[in-house]
């Protein structure tokens, strides 16, 4: 299991995760910041861009907030590996 920082851009046209911004990983998601349906676009893209399951995805912090704390189960160099490509790094 990995936990990391997010930072979310709600509301965007396409779906993407990757990018680094303030130290977080950056994900966008189409969907808008109402009744947590963005949080939820957001463990779905974090799912795929790592390639397990959603239930592996859970936000552990910041449910209602730009800045989100998450952990995803599995592998951890794997899921080490994809993150820093991810972050660009």
């Amino acid at each position: 299991m990995i936990t990391f920082e997010v930072h979310v851009h709600p509301g965007s046209k396409v779906n993407r995760v990757g990018g680094l911004y303030a130290g977080a990983l950056v994900v966008r998601v189409r969907e808008k910041a109402v009744d947590g349906r963005a949080t939820d676009a957001v463990a779905s893209a974090v799912a795929d861009a790592f390639g397990v399951g959603r239930s592996q995805v859970t936000c552990l912090r910041g449910h209602r907030s730009r800045r989100k704390y998450l952990s995803v189960e599995g592998d951890e160099i794997f899921l080490s590996t994809t993150l820093n490509e991810l972050l660009g790094i």
